[in-house]
């Protein structure tokens, strides 16, 4: 602003909070992710979307904004989330998908897999698919859907619910490629669930491949 000697004074920059819908780790994407922030700013959301598109890092992209109750959070109002997990299934690496894929360079059954993977739908104590450090109350989730298809050699694990424990999905799939290289018998999650035992659970898989697909509200 103006002062009366003609100096102009910078404004106090506006501190706006911004709440997230989820946390990942380092390394794991998401098509769909959203946030909440409360602004007295009468710009039209069209030009607000090519404002901060003109700021962000280019891996990230805003393609639409939505006026809210003063109320919502993004984190608590959300009732379901979709993830799915990406595996390049190949003898050979494609250097496209290096940081968006898992390589997994051996005989993949996804048919089988996906048979395994409908016995992770339902509501359970997911215990033994949480990573140590988690700090949740509960560990009881609901899981309304779980596939792996397979399209030439792209392999992708698809799974939805009211919610995720800490590095859950990424279990779950480390879970199925062990049960795919024979380290778990087939027909075990069921019992891995039961016994709330991280130990019994398969590896971690690592964070490239997962990606946060769609958020429900």
């Amino acid at each position: 602003k103006e002062t009366a000697s003609g100096r102009t004074l910078l404004a106090k920059p506006l501190t706006i909070t911004v709440n997230g819908c989820s946390r990942t780790d380092t390394g794991v994407h998401a098509d769909m992710f959203c946030c909440n922030f409360r602004t007295e700013t009468d710009k039209e959301n069209d030009k607000i979307i090519k404002g901060l598109n003109a700021v962000l890092p280019s891996s990230i992209g805003i393609y639409d904004i939505k006026d809210m109750p003063y109320d919502f959070h993004a984190r608590y109002d959300c009732n379901g989330k979709e993830y799915i997990y990406k595996i390049w299934n190949s003898k050979h690496k494609n250097p496209f998908l290096t940081e968006y894929a898992l390589h997994y360079p051996y005989e993949l059954d996804a048919e089988l897999l996906d048979r395994q993977a409908k016995d992770f739908v339902g509501t359970y104590d997911f215990s033994a698919f949480c990573a140590a450090g988690s700090s949740v109350q509960s560990t009881v989730r609901t899981i309304t859907e779980c596939s792996v298809t397979r399209q030439g050699e792209l392999v992708t694990f698809s799974v939805k619910g009211d919610g995720f424990l800490y590095n859950m999905v990424r279990i779950m799939v480390g879970t199925l490629l062990d049960i795919n290289s024979g380290k778990i018998p087939e027909g075990s999650i069921g019992e891995i669930i039961s016994s709330c035992d991280r130990s019994r659970a398969g590896i971690t898989a690592k964070a490239r491949g997962l990606y946060l697909n769609r958020v429900y509200y």
